[in-house]
């Protein structure tokens, strides 16, 4: 059975697991330097080292209706990922980052999957709630990468946004998942930290 992790839709599960998903081709663990420290999402997070394993990839959407796993090929090339979760000391939404590192060619057609996911999952119904995705910079910080806004629209509640935050350098593909920080000079902020981070 597939461990499923919710945040604005994104499911992720363990590398390897459902029927439709290649294995990670060699894939290791990266460089863990590559990640981003606690500190730099801000003073109250702290790094969450309780969960290991290689890295999913980040944009699995098992609840979205027209998505199907095998559809998306570059995750199946990737040659290194590695990963780190943040929390916050109130129990709040966590935040996690993914650091992979692609053969060849292949972390651009990685970015190609994801443009894909998000016009084929840009909103869907899962377990009651209204999941949608909204690129909000295609060429964000030059160029360099996308940020990505997604929602969880409950009926009863106040909605959920995170922001998504996804970088490319050469053969290396990082990308940031952070629950709303308020004010969109918190997250270009934390995506310059990623950047330096890249290298």
């Amino acid at each position: 059975m597939a461990l499923v992790v919710m945040a604005a839709g994104c499911q992720q599960r363990e590398s390897g697991d459902g029927p439709d998903e290649r294995p990670t081709a060699n894939a290791e663990r990266s460089d863990p330097n590559m990640l981003l420290r606690a500190g730099d999402l801000g003073s109250n997070w702290h790094e969450d080292d309780s969960r290991t394993g290689l890295a999913p990839w980040p944009w699995e959407q098992d609840s979205c209706p027209n998505y199907q796993s095998s559809d998306y090929l570059a995750k199946s090339h990737r040659r290194a990922a590695v990963q780190r979760y943040y929390r916050l000391a109130d129990g709040s939404s966590p935040a996690h980052h993914v650091v992979e590192t692609y053969e060849p060619g292949w972390a651009e057609r990685n970015v190609d999957d994801v443009r894909r996911v998000l016009l084929r999952c840009a909103t869907y119904l899962a377990l009651g709630s209204q999941v949608s995705f909204d690129v909000v910079d295609p060429h964000y910080l030059q160029g360099a990468g996308m940020l990505i806004r997604g929602r969880i629209a409950h009926a009863d509640t106040p909605s959920t946004v995170t922001y998504f935050v996804m970088l490319r350098r050469g053969d290396t593909v990082s990308t940031v998942r952070l629950p709303d920080p308020g004010s969109q000079a918190a997250v270009d902020s934390i995506a310059a930290r990623a950047v330096v981070r890249l290298g």
